[in-house]
C-alpha cells in the first residue's frame, strides 16, 4: 500500500511540475483532491496561496464553440479565451467548472457541482448554475457549526471512520434494518 501511495504522489508531483512549466500558477500552500483538468492553456490560469480544489474540477480557458463558424471567412480570425483567477484562500468543490474570463475570492468557496460563469465576490458560498452567492462565508460557517454534532475529538482522529458511522448525519443512521417485505404487494401473486 505504501508503495503505491508513494507511486501516486510521484506521478502527481511529475503532473504539476509539467504543468508548471507549462505556465500554470500555483500560489503557496495549495491543495489538490487528485488532479484537475487545467485544459490546453494552463498558462491562462491562476491560483492564490491557500487554495483547496476538490477531485474532478474542470478549468475551460477557450471556448471551442467558434469552431461550428470559424470555416466561414467572415469568421476565420474568431478566437474566445479567457483567463481564470482564482485569489488566495478559496475552496473549489468537486466537479466544479469554471469557465473562461472568471475570477473568484478571495476567501470564497464553490459548492460542488457549480458552473462559474462570471466572478464571484470575495467572502462568499458561491453555488448552481451559473453559480450565484448563496450566503457569506460567516453565514456559512455559522450554519456549519450549528449543525455539528458533538463528537469526541481524541476519538475521531485515532478513528474517524467509526465516529462517523456512529453519527446522525443528515438524517438517521444507515445501519438500520430494511423494512419488512409486504407479501400482499408482491406483483408475483
Amino acid at each position: 500500500m505504501d508503495v503505491w501511495k508513494s507511486t501516486k504522489n510521484l506521478f502527481k508531483r511529475y503532473l504539476f511540475w509539467r504543468l508548471r512549466r507549462a505556465g500554470l500558477t500555483i500560489g503557496e500552500g495549495c491543495r489538490f483532491a487528485g488532479i484537475p483538468s487545467f485544459g490546453t492553456e494552463p498558462y491562462l490560469i491562476t491560483l492564490g496561496n491557500h487554495v483547496a480544489i476538490a477531485s474532478n474540477v474542470v478549468f475551460i480557458t477557450h471556448d471551442g464553440g467558434t469552431f461550428v463558424f470559424r470555416h466561414l471567412e467572415r469568421y476565420r480570425k474568431v478566437i474566445k479565451y479567457g483567463r481564470i483567477t482564482i485569489l488566495d484562500h478559496c475552496v473549489i468543490g468537486e466537479r466544479t467548472i469554471i469557465l473562461p474570463g472568471v475570477t473568484i475570492g478571495p476567501n470564497s468557496v464553490v459548492a460542488a457541482g457549480s458552473v462559474v460563469s462570471r466572478n464571484i465576490p470575495p467572502g462568499v458560498l458561491a453555488a448552481g448554475n451559473p453559480a450565484k452567492p448563496f450566503l457569506t462565508v460567516h453565514q456559512y460557517a455559522e450554519w456549519a457549526l450549528a449543525s455539528t454534532p458533538d463528537y469526541d475529538e481524541e476519538e475521531y482522529r485515532r478513528n474517524k471512520r467509526q465516529v462517523l458511522l456512529k453519527m446522525t448525519i443528515r438524517g438517521r443512521r444507515v445501519h438500520a434494518k430494511p423494512a419488512p417485505r409486504d407479501a400482499s404487494a408482491d406483483p408475483a401473486k
